[in-house]
């Protein structure tokens, strides 16, 4: 199992405090959209440039789901 943390990031990163483990990076993505899914409905968040960061145990970038998708694909992000 290896260690993935969860960071918000709309411009400047925040990271997780505590990471999650995970059998597979497949698994960490998964629930990094689960997250965004979360956030989305959020009506205390209104920036659309928001994502979440998965990062490893080594600080290297895993991947980076956007919690807004639209506006990802349009090239607000």
């Amino acid at each position: 199992m290896r260690t993935y943390y969860f960071d918000m990031k709309n411009g400047i990163p925040t990271r997780g405090r505590n990471g999650l483990e995970f059998a597979t990076v497949a698994g960490a993505i998964e629930h990094s959209r689960d997250l965004a899914r979360r956030l989305r409905h959020d009506p205390r968040l209104t920036d659309r440039k928001l994502s979440i960061v998965i990062v490893d145990e080594s600080g290297a970038e895993i991947h980076r789901e956007p919690v807004y998708p639209a506006a990802a694909k349009v090239g607000i992000a």
